[in-house]
């Protein structure tokens, strides 16, 4: 019986390594993981296993680079052995999206370009986190930063519905902000800016660090749409100091989610820890959507 088993479950941690996560057609089992990784290891990424990869927008999209800069990026975003398929830093601190110092035109333009320059490039999520752009003073009125917050957000919404892009909204941790520190408050946000290209993202990193409970992501359910995951201690990829994950995986297969799961981590000896990651996620991740589901 323990042999079956055994036998069953490697069967399904083979089809994730190999990215075939269903049985018939392209009915999907599984989440698909990707690594935050950027184009310069991107061989390395695919080796280890992985057939997605996220980059930055100041490398590739922001409006800063030239549109030679910019062309010469999607010729390398189109050579890639992964796709491409999501950025993140996407404010510069420079670029206040919340408080009293909002410049509302200035984050729009900024957006407009950014976001046009995503879909040239075939990305399709862009990743809000920007703790230095959504921190707000320790004095600020923090009921009046969420109102404009979710004001500016239907406009940047309506920005990524025109270029067929999604935000997603990165629940964050107090070391590094002092504005939307829980997925709890994320998913307030995004369940009120209620729009199809401004979604959550439920990074379990951040959540294990501030203690929040798996349970959030079951309340946050539908509005989720992307993932993200490091070790808790060092912001290590998974596998590095052995985490366990399972506890937010089953929240996430009991919202019946099979979106992305991406890496999003500090990377000492890539070569070494990058097809460890693959590995072992892999394997929490395939345990846990054989389960039946709790009721």
């Amino acid at each position: 019986m323990r042999s079956t088993k055994f036998s069953y479950l490697a069967f399904f941690i083979c089809l994730v390594y190999t990215g075939f996560c269903g049985f018939i057609s392209d009915k999907q089992v599984y989440p698909r993981l990707g690594i935050v990784s950027g184009l310069t290891q991107d061989s390395l990424a695919y080796a280890s296993g992985f057939k997605m990869i996220g980059e930055s927008v100041p490398k590739i999209l922001s409006p800063a680079l030239t549109d030679d800069q910019f062309r010469a990026n999607v010729i390398k975003i189109k050579a890639a052995k992964c796709k491409v398929l999501t950025c993140n830093l996407f404010y510069p601190a420079s670029i206040k999206i919340a408080g009293p110092e909002v410049d509302e035109a200035k984050v729009l333009t900024y957006t407009e370009t950014v976001l046009s320059r995503a879909q040239q490039a075939g990305i399709k999520f862009i990743v809000l986190g920007s703790s230095g752009a959504r921190s707000i003073p320790a004095d600020y009125n923090v009921i009046k930063a969420k109102s404009d917050f979710i004001s500016l957000g239907k406009k940047l919404a309506q920005i990524a519905g025109k270029y067929k892009v999604t935000i997603l909204l990165e629940n964050l941790e107090t070391t590094e902000t002092n504005f939307i520190t829980s997925l709890k408050s994320a998913a307030e946000i995004v369940r009120e800016i209620d729009h199809p290209n401004f979604r959550l993202n439920a990074d379990i990193f951040h959540m294990m660090r501030e203690g929040e409970s798996p349970n959030e992501i079951i309340e946050a359910g539908t509005l989720i749409a992307f993932s993200e995951v490091a070790e808790k201690q060092n912001r290590s990829l998974p596998g590095v100091m052995g985490d366990d994950f399972k506890p937010y995986l089953r929240a996430l297969h009991k919202i019946n989610y099979k979106g992305f799961i991406f890496m999003e981590g500090s990377i000492k000896n890539a070569a070494v820890e990058m097809p460890l990651a693959f590995k072992y996620l892999s394997a929490q991740i395939a345990e846990v959507y054989s389960e039946k589901k709790a009721d």
